[in-house]
């Protein structure tokens, strides 16, 4: 298997140096680009749309919605661009996490729960006010250990195959991997609509399928592995645009 993964890459054409790393849009066909960048057209918008009633929505509990503290959903431009991060208790959280804190806290509420469709609708929401914006999350100070992890998991080789992310995203980025087009493997545009999911989905997800195609083990959703690469994909990614709802063959 190894042997004919290497073949499939070795052959293939490549579109971008070696460690560059570029937004993931623009690995993208012309008409994928432009079904990303129409919201009347893109699927991802649907979820946009459920997560806006979420934010207005109060609770069964009683509790004030999002909007209720926070105000409109404009006001969480920017946000996105700041997470993962460390949290007060020193852990590291996602913008997922930090959704599900308010949920559980403050509108003392059962929480939304990884891959469900209220979380990944109000995440995609959230993120999308930061459409357009440099990501810039923390990496010193409480980060740093995290950050440190991150760059560990992505370059360590694992799973049957022996591969290490660094391998895919660094060392052949723009190069074909059977239909695809290896990108540079930062998640500014997640959640995000894949085609070959027919639905939204978050990065962890997207992470677990990796897993999967290396053989090695797959996380639970959430955890502090994933995180950790989340934050490392994050600081590469640094400077790039967020792209909240991306679409993803």
């Amino acid at each position: 298997m190894r042997r004919v993964l290497a073949l499939v890459v070795a052959i293939a054409s490549t579109a971008a140096g070696a460690g560059e790393v570029r937004a993931p849009a623009t690995f993208l066909s012309p008409e994928q680009r432009a079904l990303q960048d129409d919201p009347s057209r893109h699927p991802g918008w649907l979820w946009v749309d459920a997560g806006e009633t979420l934010w207005r929505s109060a609770p069964p509990t009683g509790r004030p919605s999002c909007q209720g503290c926070h105000g409109e959903i404009a006001t969480m431009r920017g946000v996105a661009t700041r997470y993962p991060a460390v949290a007060p208790s020193g852990e590291l959280v996602n913008l997922e996490g930090r959704i599900e804190t308010c949920r559980s806290e403050k509108q003392q509420a059962p929480a939304f729960g990884y891959e469900s469709e209220h979380l990944l609708s109000l995440t995609a929401a959230i993120a999308l006010q930061s459409r357009g914006l440099p990501m810039a999350v923390a990496t010193e100070g409480p980060a740093a250990r995290f950050v440190s992890e991150g760059r560990r998991l992505y370059t360590m080789r694992q799973g049957q195959l022996n591969l290490s992310c660094a391998q895919c995203h660094d060392e052949n980025v723009g190069r074909r991997l059977r239909g695809d087009v290896i990108s540079s493997g930062v998640g500014t545009g997640y959640p995000a609509y894949r085609l070959e999911w027919n639905r939204m989905g978050s990065l962890h997800r997207r992470l677990r399928a990796c897993s999967l195609g290396v053989r090695a083990t797959q996380f639970d959703y959430g955890a502090s592995e994933y995180l950790a690469l989340e934050l490392y994909l994050a600081v590469r990614a640094g400077g790039l645009p967020i792209e909240t709802p991306g679409l993803r063959r």
